[in-house]
Parts: structure tokens; sequence; C-alpha cells
């Protein structure tokens, strides 16, 4: 019994005084490294204060300090990227990445590699006269690494800024770093792996890629405006837009253009005309208008909003529900001045709801245009300002694809004229690609008084041209409602740059967008 309580004691005694204590492991692993016993002295209940006093030194300048934070309570304080990287060269590929992010329009000094570079060199050398100055060295190391490592792969893969946060109408959920995927980076086993998967490898982004390093090399001044642009876009390409598509319609606004892709195959591509530019004091007259309410001082800003969404219906001689900035804008003063404007427009005038069946009678100096009671909708037929067609998708702005009876519109090399929807070129090819099969796009052209491709269907053809044209029954045009195929996403972007056939096309800034993203991005360029 004496024996036994002497044995425990003596136990107790030892292990109090770390002669069992297990070394932790990047004591074993740098000791084996550097053939060196100095490292064997590495103690964790020394080391963890002075990591945890660095950590909070350079909190502020980390670029997801609380995900961090929160890696290294999980890891108790560990070193755990040195450990499972030094050794095996994971950190000099991760400066090597960071070196070559220049390549990507980058300045590699954002993500501080000359810093990483010379504490990894510092570690190589391996001539630390005690363990304390290891200490104070792993620990910076440890937390830069992990700092630069989340701060390039989130950057190079998401892009750097979250254009939700620098456009007003900008309405895509851009997929963003958030705090699982950043912890799911530190905990990676496969630094390597890691680094490569978060490269960009879309076609598009690829090949304005090596433009950019055509360019360097061709005018040699990274300050050239036409750097500058190719740098802005291969940002636009590395937000990750929520796509799960293979056809996708992407209308590009400062191309004026719209090109239906499936996967790599184009199926069509045709002119478009987008929303109108903002006044250039719009910030300015915003501001006087929030004080003052008056209407006369609300600017305009018609400017067609970026999105994702899917395509759901088509409605064939679409009715225009007018919206209230249009009417009190533009629908107002018109019938103000034409009292038979509205009638000869074919727009019908409601009051709560219910048509007003005498609107040329309406006096409307009796209503303040920022009061005014009344709803406007146009009738389906040819003066509709939506043309025959409507290509419809959800999303908050209310906008959709359409025609339009204003053919001209196609031959201005600014076409940024629309009040924010998207008018098409050829709608009836778009609406061809668009139905489920040839019987419904036959239905859709009798709609519009044109043959059916399918010559056995002309004896219903000419039945509704006749019904159309009986003088004894008026006949009202009412809109057709068509089914779309599954599955076709609509992509409204802004894209001033891209590489085609080797070459770089560069359009307008149409919306001055590049300069509010360049003051976003400059300091990391």
């Amino acid at each position: 019994m004496k024996k036994t309580l002497l044995f425990s004691l003596l136990c107790l005694f030892l292990c109090s005084c770390g002669w069992f204590k297990e070394k932790p492991e990047i004591a074993t692993l740098l000791a084996k490294h550097f053939e060196n016993k100095l490292y064997n002295k590495f103690d964790t209940a020394f080391y963890n204060p002075i990591f945890s006093k660095k950590l909070d030194e350079l909190s502020s300048s980390l670029s997801n300090p609380k995900t961090t934070k929160a890696f290294y309570l999980t890891h108790e304080n560990n070193p755990s990227l040195i450990t499972r990287f030094y050794t095996n060269g994971g950190l000099d590929t991760l400066t090597s990445y960071i070196e070559r992010s220049n390549a990507d329009g980058f300045n590699p000094e954002v993500f501080k590699v000359k810093e990483l570079t010379q504490l990894i060199a510092t570690l190589d050398a391996n001539k630390f006269k005690s363990i304390d100055e290891v200490y104070s060295l792993i620990a910076e190391l440890e937390i830069k690494t992990a700092d630069a490592f989340l701060r390039y792969a989130s950057s190079i893969k998401y892009g750097i800024v979250n254009p939700r946060k620098i456009y007003n109408r900008y309405y895509i959920n851009v997929h963003r770093p958030d705090s699982l995927r950043m912890d799911s980076l530190l905990n990676t086993t496969d630094i390597v792996a890691s680094l490569k998967s978060a490269q960009p490898s879309s076609k598009s982004y690829l090949d304005l890629k090596a433009m950019l390093a055509f360019y360097r090399d061709s005018i040699r001044n990274e300050n050239d405006q036409a750097i500058k642009t190719i740098k802005l876009n291969m940002e636009r390409l590395r937000w990750q837009l929520p796509i799960k598509t293979d056809e996708v319609v992407a209308v590009n606004i400062p191309d004026f253009s719209l090109t239906w892709f499936n996967k790599r195959d184009t199926l069509a591509h045709m002119n478009v005309c987008v929303g109108g530019k903002r006044e250039a004091t719009y910030t300015e007259k915003m501001k006087l208008f929030l004080k003052s309410g008056n209407l006369d001082d609300k600017p305009k800003n018609h400017e067609t909003p970026q999105l994702v969404s899917v395509f759901n219906a088509i409605q064939v001689n679409p009715i225009w529900n007018i919206p209230v900035s249009i009417a009190q804008s533009e629908i107002y003063w018109m019938a103000r001045k034409d009292p038979y404007y509205l009638s000869n427009s074919n727009i019908k005038v409601y009051y709560k709801g219910k048509q007003v069946y005498d609107p040329d009678t309406i006096q409307w100096n009796k209503y303040a245009r920022e009061k005014l009671p009344f709803t406007f909708k146009q009738g389906s037929g040819e003066g509709n300002a939506l043309g025959k067609f409507k290509f419809i998708f959800d999303n908050s702005s209310s906008i959709y694809l359409h025609d339009t009876n204003n053919k001209y519109g196609f031959k201005l090399a600014n076409r940024a004229i629309s009040h924010g929807c998207v008018r098409i070129e050829d709608p009836l090819k778009f609406a061809q690609l668009m139905v489920k099969d040839k019987y419904q796009y036959d239905q859709l052209r009798m709609e519009v008084n044109l043959p059916p491709i399918d010559t056995n269907r002309n004896k219903q053809y000419q039945k509704i041209l006749a019904k159309k044209a009986d003088t004894t029954n008026v006949f009202q045009l009412k809109p057709s409602w068509f089914s779309t195929r599954k599955n076709v996403a609509v992509v409204i972007g802004y894209y001033t740059a891209w590489a085609e056939n080797g070459k770089v096309q560069f359009r307008p800034d149409v919306y001055d967008y590049d300069g509010v993203l360049w003051n976003a991005v400059k300091k990391y360029m």
C-alpha cells in the first residue's frame, strides 16, 4: 500500500515537471526537419500567450479577423498551417501563387507577400539562439500565412468587392466567401489543391487574362486606360453568378446586345436597347428631392438593373401596365396638353381599380402629379410600346425583355434609350427559341397575324384572320399567354471589355460604372 502511494506521488511530481508531457507536433516536426534539438523545447504554455498577444496586435490589419480568431480558438492557438504546410513546401507554393497574382491584375503586395516571404526565410535560416525567439516568429508567420491564404483565395475566386455594395441597381446574389467557406479553407489538408480550385477557369476569363499580358507587353504602361479596363472586367468575371442552367440569354448593357448561349454554342445574337443613363447631377438632385418632395426636383434614372433570373412566360399582344413614375413624368403632361392623347394612344384610365370610360373629359389640371389618383394601361395592338411580345421572368424591378413599336432605336449607336426594360431587335426569332415546340410556335405566329410554318394549319389561320376582319362583330385584341421552355436563364450584366478571336473588344462605359468599380478596387491593383 505504501509503495503504491509513493509511486503515485512520484508520477504526479514528474508530470508536474513536464517529464512525461507530450511534445507539441510543431516541436517534433521542426526538430526533425532542421536536425536541431532547440525546437524540442517548444512549450505551448509559453507559446500560447505570445500568439494571443500577436493576434490581437495584428487583428486590425487582417481581412477576416473574426474568422481567423474563431479558427485559432477552436484549434487552441496551434500553428496549424505551419505544421501542415511548412516542411512539405505548401507555404512556398502559397507565396508562388501570390507572386503570380499580377497576371490576374492584382498587386501581390496587397497580400503582403514580401512580409510572408521574409518570415519564411527567417525560419528557413534556422539561426535562433533560444526557443523564445522561435515563439514570436512562429506566431507571426502563422497569423500572416492564414491572412494571406484567406485574402488571396477569396479575392481570386470571388472577386475583391461585393458588387451589391457599390452599385445601386445590382440585384444579383453573387456567391461570396462566408465564414463557413473561409473556415473550410483554413482546415484544408491540401493547400495546393485549395489554391488550384480557387483559380477562375472560364474561357472568357482566361482569354481576357491572356490579353492583359499582351497589352502589358505592348504598351508597357500599367496606368494605361486599356489595361485598367481589362483589369476591371476581369474583376467582373470573378464574381460568382448564381446560374444553374446550360442555356443563358446574356444581355450586355454597354454592348447593347443580347447573346443566347447553350453551353459554348451561340444560338442567337441581336441588338437591344437598354435603359437611359441617369442624369449627371443625379446625386445632388436626389438630395434636393428628398427634402422638397417636389416631383419637379426628382432626377431621372432609367438605368437597366443587373440581374439574374429564369424565363417563365411569353405574353403575346401584351398590355402595358404603365409605371407610376412614367405616368407622373410623361403621361400626365401629354394628357394635359392633348385631351385626346389617351384614346388615340389606346391608353385606358382606371380610378380605384375601375375603368374611366371617358378619360378625354378628365380635367387634369385639378390633380397634382404627386398625388395622381389614376392608373394607366395601354391596350394590345400596333401602337403598344411593348410591341407584340413580352418575355417575362421573376425580378423585383418589373423588368422584362420586349418587342417595341419604335424600331428606329436599333439604328442608333448609343441605344441607352428605354425606361429600363430591354427592347430586342428580333423578338420573333427570340420567341421561336423560347417556346416548347413547333406547334406552339405556329400558334404564337397566328396570334400576331403571321401564317403558320405548318401549312396544314392554314385553314385555322384563315379563320382567325376572318374573325378579326369581321365588321359585324367588334373584335377586341387581347393578350395571349405562352409558357416557355424550362431552365432558360437571363443574365443582364455590364462588361466594357472582353476577348474575342485574339483581340479585346472595348465598349463605352455608358453608365459610368467603371469609375465606381475602379475606386473600389484600385488599391488592390
